[in-house]
């Protein structure tokens, strides 16, 4: 398999996939992951306006300002998480039980609950409403992450699952855009408006995908897992179009026999046993480099450090790297489905490790200067550049394609709740690495967050497999076959296997010659053991 294929440049490699109901989907669940990024750069911005940190922080001697307490700044960006995997356990539950289209229905209703709890908060002046608000505005986002990547790996096809799943990634970046700019709008307002008026559009978002996601198809996958064929194929076939029935008849057949012949019954035990270890660990790994290799230091915490640089306007930066978020992660998915998983997740360690230890070589000298400061600025929008365009959108993807199918909702919750952890534990320490009365590294802190990518590129090099283009059943029994990592990119899938038959359908889909499939059984389970 090349490294890129030529395909893949044409326009119409993208085009012949996305039918009228499958963009419909994708557009749908897409625009919902805007309002996770409207809270996570609305937080992040409105913590440096003026009005806020008068309103809910203290004053400073030292700085001859209002400040949030460390403490505060710590607990805001820090126990959010608790409710993030609250939302992550509940939404998985509800996605297998009640199907993915419920789950966002449901999680779209509790954000709206959550954004009134935040918009009063500017009523009531307290600052443990607003916590407590943000808090629960997580389960909603906790929700999300634990379904929209997986009906978006199970709903579109091989060829463009990177492209799509990562997708994630893009509207985190386009939304981060959008409500960065209204935050430096809002900013040069001298009163509370300032902050409420970016707290009070956490409401459009919900309301228009509680309302849309009903006009979008259900997993076919799930309705098969549920024996709601008749469903499942009508489904299939409005997801790849018009003058394709008897291809999705043909795939959605193969898909049922391979899951009747999957072993694995979907039991918490099964996730450690035989090959599904492996896989259980890749998406554990993914899910803990995401988080630990300083993204949370440039997304969470990045108006605030560059205000106390005083070099920068911070909302310009803000601005800045929502900007950077967006073009970067539209780059980063149009090359998952052509380079590969492995060689961005090693390329962007790699450079994301270079940029933060420049960072924190920067700012061994002390004091620094103007134009070091600015430099440590730049580096930290070149780690942003790398990380969103590369590691990013891996995460949502690979964590959504390499589980077993019986087992997606629940690795994806164990691989949620290792994001959840981690990022819980960077959000609560990073303050005290940062500024006084903790460690006060500031710039610093690039030596241990690009260790840490160094650690990420390694890792990768030994245990992330390849997996572009394809299908999920192609997935399943190269991983029963126990390929090792860094041999997927070439293996040969048996010819008469599920995988090979659907990643066929799936790329010719709108081949007038393709013609029914007739599959037994037994097919599967023989071909599997010839690879094994």
């Amino acid at each position: 398999m090349p490294l890129i294929e030529k395909d893949t440049f044409n326009p119409k490699f993208f085009t012949k996939y996305f039918t009228k109901h499958l963009a419909l989907a994708c557009g749908v669940v897409a625009i919902s992951t805007f309002n996770y990024a409207f809270d996570q750069q609305a937080f992040n911005s409105t913590q440096a306006m003026t009005p806020f940190d008068k309103q809910f922080g203290e004053w400073n001697e030292k700085q001859e300002a209002y400040v949030l307490p460390t403490y505060y700044l710590s607990l805001l960006n820090s126990l959010v998480y608790i409710g993030f995997a609250a939302g992550a356990w509940i939404g998985s539950i509800i996605s297998s039980h009640y199907g993915r289209r419920m789950t966002i229905f449901t999680m779209s209703l509790w954000a709206l609950v959550t954004a009134t709890i935040l918009v009063t908060s500017g009523v009531s002046l307290n600052k443990w409403q607003l916590l407590v608000g943000r808090v629960l505005n997580y389960i909603y986002i906790g929700m999300e992450l634990s379904t929209v990547p997986v009906y978006m790996s199970e709903v579109v096809p091989a060829p463009i699952r990177g492209l799509m799943v990562g997708s994630y990634q893009l509207s985190l970046g386009i939304g981060g855009l959008i409500i960065n700019g209204i935050c430096r709008r809002t900013s040069t307002i001298p009163n509370n408006n300032s902050w409420m008026i970016p707290y009070g559009l956490f409401y459009i978002i919900p309301t228009f995908v509680a309302s849309a996601v009903w006009f979008i198809p259900e997993s076919p996958r799930w309705l098969l897992m549920h024996d709601r064929n008749e469903e499942a194929l009508r489904n299939l076939t409005l997801l790849r179009g018009k003058g394709n029935e008897m291809a999705a008849e043909a795939e959605l057949e193969l898909i049922r026999v391979s899951l009747q012949e999957e072993t694995d019954q979907g039991s918490w035990a099964d996730l450690f046993k035989g090959h599904n270890r492996r896989r259980t660990g890749v998406v554990i790994g993914v899910a803990f480099f995401f988080q630990a290799t300083g993204q949370v230091f440039s997304g969470h915490y990045g108006a605030v450090f560059v205000k106390s640089l005083g070099t920068v306007n911070p909302w310009d930066i803000t601005v800045s790297q929502s900007g950077i978020n967006t073009f970067t992660s539209f780059i980063g998915i149009m090359l998952l489905d052509r380079v590969g998983r492995r060689p961005m997740w090693m390329i962007g360690s790699a450079f994301c490790g270079i940029a933060l230890m420049i960072m924190g070589g920067l700012g061994v000298p002390q004091p620094t200067s103007y134009s070091v400061s600015q430099g440590i600025v730049a580096m930290m929008l070149c780690f942003q550049f790398m990380y969103v365009a590369t590691i990013g959108p891996l995460y949502y993807t690979i964590q959504a394609e390499t589980p077993a199918s019986r087992l997606r909702d629940k690795t994806v919750r164990l691989g949620a709740t290792v994001n959840i952890v981690t990022i819980f534990v960077v959000s609560f320490t990073l303050p005290y690495l940062l500024d006084e009365p903790g460690a006060n590294l500031q710039s610093k802190v690039g030596f241990i967050y690009g260790s840490i990518c160094f650690l990420a590129l390694i890792w990768g090099f030994f245990f992330l497999p390849e997996l572009k283009g394809r299908s999920l059943e192609e997935v399943e029994e190269m991983f029963v076959a126990r390929v090792p990592p860094r041999k997927f990119r070439h293996y040969q899938i048996s010819e008469n296997g599920i995988g090979s038959a659907i990643s066929k359908l799936e790329r010719l889909q709108d081949d007038p010659a393709i013609t029914k499939l007739h599959v037994r059984p037994g097919d599967v389970k023989n071909a599997r053991e010839e690879e094994v």
